[in-house]
């Protein structure tokens, strides 16, 4: 029998996974290695040692081998798919010049010139010229550019940690075109490098040599080089296929390819992303994103901080929770299940706006969080449910915001990320859709959506409508609540959905106050 299996690498931010899949989208075996996710030097700064994604890399292949059944003879070809936004500066050697810039860094750079000329111009007559500054001082490449002039100087290529785990798997410079998402002059609608005349030169500067050449999802990056063979135990000569994103993996892995399935994905940042072939921007000047199906889009709406929330609850109010779990050896977020439960629909009127972090054009960057409605008769557990409610409600107003500029309503619900194993989460996001949510069938969602990417990439599947079809299955579907339902919507649509543009003259005063 000719090879079938798959390797697919997902890189996400708190760990490294090795995962191998069959044609049909078994999990057959996975090996998992925890990373820190940053260090921070300062106060808002996140980085990490570039070694430490690769050193993870090599460890959980490694460690997939050693397990029962695993052989390496089985491998057809190897994926990666990894975290968006996070920068690396390397020399000519390929050598790190400095620690990599993590998605979750806050540094800006202020005061860096406008785009001039006629985009300018049209900038200011759409009123869009603060929302472009926004993007210049947010962008990694400015911040080194201005602070570290020595290391953008002796900067041979600045890539994504796809294009820097490519690099080290194979030895060339060059990246997947779906997993470009990030501060860097790309133009996502014709999913290649800017043309020459395009603004975002102007606002994020650099020589077009220091990027990367560029593959579709589903072609050849390369072969695994012997010195990355002796590294990681994948065999010399494998092919590396071109994935994308783990938010675009996740969408395909999830079984989201067509464009009425909403895929929600409940991670350190909770999004919505639907599929279309058509180029959308559900917000004007925020471009979808490449999909992980060559020449499609990835129309996205991001809550940056969205499960970050639960983690925070846990660290500042989950002491309980945490240590009973120690106690009795469960998991800390069944505890926190059952903090949901002891709740009504709805937090009894406390309602949450999950601005925790700031964003571009809505949320503005003047945003922030919010809660609203306490009273006597609320809790800990009242405040828990009500972030769950509020990353939900929050990803309605975004699937109803891109049903309106697609013209394709949501019908179904797709919901994978560490918050899904969560049955309350589950149950909650059906009832304030008033859809039902599924999991898919496998919680490594986004490595499934790498290995349907090699399937394609490598003859094993002829198209990708084959290949989702053979490797994606429903897992446990949870359906509205009718009831539930009501409740929600008369709070969504009377208290949410008016809380950000009544509070929005507030943040702005807040943001004069230092």
């Amino acid at each position: 029998m000719s090879p079938e299996n798959l390797l697919a690498i997902d890189c996400g931010t708190q760990s490294v996974r090795a995962l191998l899949f069959d044609p049909r989208g078994r999990l057959l075996a996975k090996a998992r290695i925890p990373i820190q996710p940053y260090f921070s030097t300062a106060p808002g700064l996140a980085e990490q040692h570039p070694h430490v994604f690769w050193d993870a890399v090599c460890q959980a292949c490694q460690n997939l081998w050693t397990q029962p059944g695993v052989d390496k003879a089985s491998l057809a070809a190897v994926a990666l798919t990894s975290q968006r936004a996070t920068v690396f500066n390397l020399d000519k050697d390929g050598q790190p010049l400095r620690p990599a810039i993590s998605w979750l860094d806050q540094r800006r750079t202020e005061g860096l010139p406008p785009v001039k000329g006629l985009w300018g111009v049209a900038f200011a007559l759409a009123g869009i010229s603060e929302t472009v500054a926004y993007l210049q001082a947010e962008a990694e490449c400015n911040w080194i550019r201005t602070y570290q002039p020595e290391i953008w100087q002796k900067t041979y290529k600045y890539l994504l940690t796809s294009g820097y785990l490519t690099y080290q798997l194979t030895g060339k410079f060059v990246d997947s075109v779906g997993c470009q998402a990030a501060y860097i002059p790309f133009d996502y609608k014709t999913q290649t490098w800017a043309a020459p005349s395009d603004w975002k030169w102007q606002a994020v500067p650099m020589d077009p040599a220091k990027l990367p050449d560029l593959t579709p999802p589903a072609g050849l990056l390369g072969e695994v080089t012997p010195q990355a063979a002796a590294a990681t135990g994948i065999p010399v000569g494998l092919k590396l296929i071109a994935a994308a994103g783990d938010k675009s993996c996740e969408v395909i892995g999830s079984g989201a390819l067509d464009s009425h399935i909403g895929c929600l994905s409940y991670g350190s940042a909770a999004t919505i992303n639907t599929t279309h072939k058509r180029y959308i921007e559900v917000i004007p000047l925020i471009p979808p994103y490449p999909s992980a199906v060559p020449g499609m889009y990835s129309l996205e709406i991001q809550i940056f901080r969205g499960y970050w929330m639960v983690n925070w609850f846990k660290q500042e109010f989950g002491l309980r929770e945490m240590e009973l779990a120690k106690e009795t050896g469960v998991e800390t977020e069944q505890l926190f299940d059952e903090l949901v439960r002891s709740v009504p629909p709805g937090s009894q009127g406390l309602v949450l706006q999950p601005y925790w972090s700031p964003g571009i054009r809505h949320p503005g960057p003047e945003a922030r969080g919010s809660i609203i409605g306490f009273g006597d008769v609320h809790t800990r557990a009242h405040i828990y449910r009500a972030i769950l409610e509020g990353v939900a409600y929050a990803l309605r107003e975004g699937a109803e915001r891109t049903s309106k500029r697609s013209g394709v309503p949501i019908r179904e619900l797709r919901v994978a990320g560490g918050g899904s194993q969560s049955n309350a989460a589950m149950q909650i996001t059906a009832d304030i859709f008033g859809l039902p949510a599924s999991r898919p069938h496998v919680y490594e969602a986004s490595g499934l959506g790498a290995a349907i990417d090699a399937a394609v990439g490598a003859g094993i599947h002829p198209d990708f409508e084959t290949a989702v079809k053979e490797m994606t299955h429903l897992g446990e579907t949870f359906e509205p609540d009718p009831k539930v339902h009501k409740i929600y919507d008369q709070l969504y649509r009377q208290v949410y959905l008016k809380m950000y543009d009544r509070l929005k003259p507030l943040y702005k005063k807040m943001r004069g106050i230092k």
